[in-house]
């Protein structure tokens, strides 16, 4: 499938972005969703940053039992976790046929650079996870407060935009989700001075506990040192199976995280890679799921040169 088809907008998907200027036009903007989605009898879930969740809540009233809240500093703190994790754990529990209506806000003022690649990625990807579904994501951006560039992004992941509480949607000439994926796509930032371990298909324990004890040693905490030690065993275990046979592994700290990183020869093709809920009678290929799912942050490179996996975890 072409990149073309992956990121082609079929009906009944509709994936608006909320263009909001302060929080009358917040208010203006997703209330009304909210309330129309309930009368219509359609399932809903309201995934936005601690204090936008609060303000709708508040504004729903007694509305607001009927509806899914999710806080998205936590349920998305890793942005790769959101479309398995928080919309499609929240739209395949629904019936079968039923339209689900979700508010999303993945990208909030504070969001950190190192952050947003990964953010703008997931926006684009949303497009293909829901290809064909019969559902409605809207997701706000708050123009005053997010960079210039992050509103133009806005543009280019959403096929529509709906522009304050005008109510009124557009169509957006510059949509292109496939050019957004491949523009951040770059190799990731230098690694600090640390010695990359080499590992293949006889020493993949080896780095697992290579990489235990330096988190250890870093000061992660037991339960946190656990999901990195499972991303790790993942990831390692996916470069021998599919990455040519072996890979290297570092491990670092960085700003209040543990980091490490896996690099192999191989090319990961499929950019929803590590974002679709398993099946239950799937087995196998759960590697990279698992791995947005444990971490905080995940960020990714790929080519034909090989592809690099780094994940961050917090003290």
């Amino acid at each position: 499938m072409s990149a073309t088809d992956l990121f082609a907008t079929l009906d009944p998907f509709i994936h608006p972005a909320l263009l909001y200027g302060d929080e009358h036009e917040y208010l203006a903007g997703t209330v009304p969703f909210v309330r129309d989605a309930l009368v219509a009898g359609e399932p809903v879930a309201v995934a936005v940053p601690t204090a936008n969740l609060r303000l709708i809540r508040d504004e729903l009233g007694a509305a607001a039992d009927a509806v899914r809240f999710l806080d998205m500093r936590k349920a998305g703190r890793n942005p790769g976790r959101i479309i398995p994790g928080v919309l499609r754990a929240f739209a395949d529990a629904q019936p079968l046929g039923s339209r689900v209506s979700i508010i999303g806000e993945p990208i909030w003022a504070g969001r950190s650079p190192t952050e947003y690649p990964a953010c703008v990625q997931h926006e684009a990807l949303i497009n293909a996870a829901f290809r064909g579904r019969t559902a409605t994501i809207l997701c706000p951006y708050d123009t005053r407060r997010l960079d210039p560039q992050v509103i133009a992004d806005a543009y280019a992941t959403h096929p529509t935009f709906v522009r304050g509480g005008s109510g009124r949607e557009e169509d957006s000439r510059a949509y292109a989700p496939a050019d957004v994926m491949a523009r951040y796509n770059q190799p990731l930032p230098p690694v600090p001075d640390v010695v990359p371990h080499r590992f293949d298909a006889d020493s993949l324990s080896e780095a697992r506990h290579l990489a235990v004890d330096e988190a250890v040693r870093l000061g992660l905490s037991s339960a946190r040192v656990e999901d990195l030690a499972l991303s790790v065993a993942e990831l390692a275990t996916n470069s021998v199976l599919h990455g040519g046979g072996s890979g290297t592994l570092g491990v670092w700290s960085e700003d209040g995280y543990v980091v490490c990183e896996v690099r192999d020869k191989g090319h990961l093709a499929d950019p929803l890679a590590g974002r679709r809920p398993a099946a239950r009678e799937q087995r196998g290929g759960r590697g990279l799921l698992l791995v947005n799912l444990v971490a905080d942050l995940v960020r990714m490179h790929t080519g034909p040169g090989g592809t690099t996996v780094r994940c961050w975890f917090a003290h």
